[in-house]
């Protein structure tokens, strides 16, 4: 038998998330999960009243997000001074992308775990 280490157990488990299988922890995983969108979609009641869209919706938003930010770190020294930006603010600008991507990465991979979990959770 393949044992398996919970979720909730896991360092990229969001600690904003409860447990799964405790009190609320659905609750607490789907208002996570909203809070990763913009603004507008919390008006699409298809999104979010179903958990395991919202999931698959909030992995692709960061999946396009740090493809953004990969672009934005990539041409920063080719087209940023030609917008008259300074060396400094590139340098900080590019410093800045690497963190990010970095906080994209952490949020991709609980945003898998919280949704892997919420589909072999029984509704």
């Amino acid at each position: 038998m393949r044992q398996t280490l919970s979720p909730a157990l896991s360092p990229d488990w969001p600690c904003q998330v409860k447990a799964p299988g405790t009190q609320d922890w659905e609750r607490t995983a789907m208002r996570w999960l909203r809070d990763l969108l913009p603004a507008r979609y919390g008006s699409y009641s298809t999104l979010t009243r179903s958990s395991v869209l919202l999931a698959r919706h909030a992995q692709l938003q960061l999946q396009h997000e740090m493809r953004t930010v990969r672009v934005a770190l990539e041409t920063s020294r080719a087209e940023l001074p030609a917008l008259g930006v300074g060396e400094a603010v590139i340098e900080n600008s590019i410093r800045m992308y690497a963190v990010e991507l970095q906080q994209l990465g952490r949020l991709s991979r609980a945003v898998r775990l919280v949704g892997d979990a919420l589909r072999v959770t029984p509704s």
